[in-house]
């Protein structure tokens, strides 16, 4: 028989070449199937349940206005969760957690401490809930565990820990704010005080010549002046007092020895009267410009009581003397040439005036070189002003900004204070369960209805790669237009296939075992997957 020539062009597979490689290896891919199934979902219930447990913690906001009292914590509460999260999950936290509750008993043979840890933190999961604004506005804390029970447990646990933690990291954070501020407050405070003490030593060494005695001082030297001037008149009104009473005292002893005035010519009551005239006149002159208290004034009524009671004893003595010197040829307005006892009782009188007079004007003089001194002073006081003033401003500059300092750190240390109360009467931002954990009823892992899908799609897989693995190997032809293009000439005529009695019985038979299959196996894939459904 000649051997026939190889294929070298392969046409492209039509849809009734498929068909027949379907009808030759349809059980092949039902069996295959069906076994990549069974493995995976028989994997599901082999491998070791895990149950989660979760639960949702709203982030709940301060119940207290911002207005009113001003948190003093850090509100960045992504930074704050991460910070809590890494505490939480510390190996000396999760070892106490697990010594506690007992977790990984069956693996402490196998498992050192540390890698307890580490099989925890990978059982534990965190998730945040963000609103509006990218805001955190809850987050979940999950547990998964072999048993629900445990994982419930674990998960109340982690929710109490991050409760407990939130609250603690809060009070912490403010009570260090708050003695951080009172810290510095204390620090300003000294500072103030060192510098209250240079002020007030400066102005304990410059009092009077301070700044702000500026306008005092000049009330006191505008008065000290008035009062040297009212001295200096008072002064000078005594002076010519003196000149007058040393005038009378003169008087008198002309009297005693003659009849004669000090200027030559005889003292009269007419010459008395002419004095008491000229002085009343001056006592009206001044009493239109000044009060009664006028020194001046004081001074000419001193002088005109003296000088009236000099007319009078006068008029007394020319009365005694016309009385016993009926005879005498004397006028009756003249001073006899002796003085009588009356005369001489006024003498001391004078004598008396003029040294208080003395005494006076020594007073006087006194209080005007006080006085003047007293002025020099104020004087030095006001020209040292503008010195004072700059070495007080630049005092009180340093004073003035450590001042502000200190009533800003007051201020904040106070909001502060209040915050920290807040904080601590569990009035500010708080963790608050909205889910308790929850008891898990079916396996977080394995998903068995999801690994009952996969299963089948990978039986589906299997089955399609051995089909045609097992169509690769097979060399026989079982398409009349290969066989035609492997003939090397053109067919002329064809024998159709005459199937005999066992052939039909063969492929009914076949056909029934195919569908007889694929029912059962179809049977067995809902089955598998409702069963997994109810109880997976």
């Amino acid at each position: 028989m000649p051997q026939l020539p190889a294929q070298t062009n392969a046409a492209p597979k039509g849809l009734h070449y498929w068909l027949g490689v379907g009808e030759r290896h349809h059980l092949q891919f039902l069996v295959a199937t069906f076994l990549g199934w069974l493995v995976v979902w028989g994997a599901s219930w082999v491998l070791p349940a895990r149950y989660t447990s979760s639960t949702l913690i709203l982030v709940e906001q301060s119940t207290m206005p911002k207005n009113y009292v001003v948190p003093n914590v850090n509100d960045d509460l992504q930074q704050r969760l991460q910070s809590m999260t890494e505490q939480i999950l510390s190996r000396s936290r999760l070892l106490a957690v697990i010594n506690e509750m007992k977790l990984y008993v069956k693996d402490q043979s196998r498992l050192s401490p540390d890698d307890e840890v580490a099989t925890m933190r990978k059982d534990i999961k965190i998730d945040l809930v963000k609103g509006t604004n990218d805001r955190i506005s809850a987050f979940t804390v999950s547990y998964s565990a072999a048993d629900p029970t445990v994982a419930q447990e674990v998960t109340n646990k982690l929710t109490t820990l991050f409760i407990n933690e939130n609250l603690e990291v809060r009070q912490e954070a403010s009570e260090g704010t708050t003695k951080f501020l009172e810290s510095q407050l204390q620090t300003v405070r000294q500072s103030l005080e060192a510098q209250e003490e240079k002020i007030r030593g400066f102005k304990g060494q410059h009092i009077g010549a301070l700044p702000a005695q500026l306008e005092s001082n000049l009330q006191i030297l505008n008065g000290l002046q008035s009062q040297l001037q009212s001295q200096e008149d008072a002064l000078n009104n005594a002076k010519q007092q003196r000149v007058y009473l040393e005038t009378l005292v003169n008087q008198y002893h002309t009297l005693q020895g003659s009849s004669k005035g000090p200027d030559g010519t005889r003292v009269t009551v007419a010459s008395v009267e002419q004095e008491l005239d000229k002085l009343r006149r001056q006592l009206v002159d001044l009493s239109s410009s000044y009060n009664d208290q006028y020194p001046e004034i004081r001074i000419l009524k001193d002088k005109i009581a003296a000088t009236e009671r000099l007319r009078q004893q006068l008029l007394t003595n020319q009365k005694a003397s016309a009385e016993t010197n009926v005879e005498s040829s004397e006028p009756a307005n003249s001073v006899p040439e002796a003085m009588s006892a009356g005369e001489l009782s006024l003498l001391p009188q004078l004598r008396s005036q003029l040294r208080a007079n003395q005494t006076e004007i020594k007073n006087r003089e006194q209080n005007i070189a006080t006085l003047r001194g007293q002025i020099d002073s104020y004087r030095g006081r006001l020209n040292e002003e503008p010195l004072r003033e700059q070495e007080l401003a630049d005092l009180t500059r340093g004073y003035d900004q450590s001042k502000a300092s200190y009533d800003d750190l007051l201020k904040k240390k106070n909001e502060s204070a209040m915050a920290t109360s807040m904080e601590l009467l569990q009035q500010g931002e708080r963790f608050r369960v909205l889910d308790p954990p929850s008891l898990p009823v079916k396996p977080s892992f394995p998903n068995r209805f999801k690994f009952c899908g996969l299963g089948l799609l990978l039986g589906i897989g299997l089955g399609l790669a051995v089909v045609l693995a097992l169509e690769g190997m097979d060399d026989r032809i079982y398409d009349e237009a290969d066989f035609k293009r492997l003939l090397p000439v053109p067919v002329v005529s064809e024998i159709p296939v005459i199937p005999g009695p066992k052939a039909g019985k063969s492929e009914r038979r076949r056909l029934w075992l195919g569908i007889a299959t694929a029912a059962v196996i179809l049977v067995a894939i809902l089955s598998g997957s409702a069963f997994t459904y109810w109880k997976g």
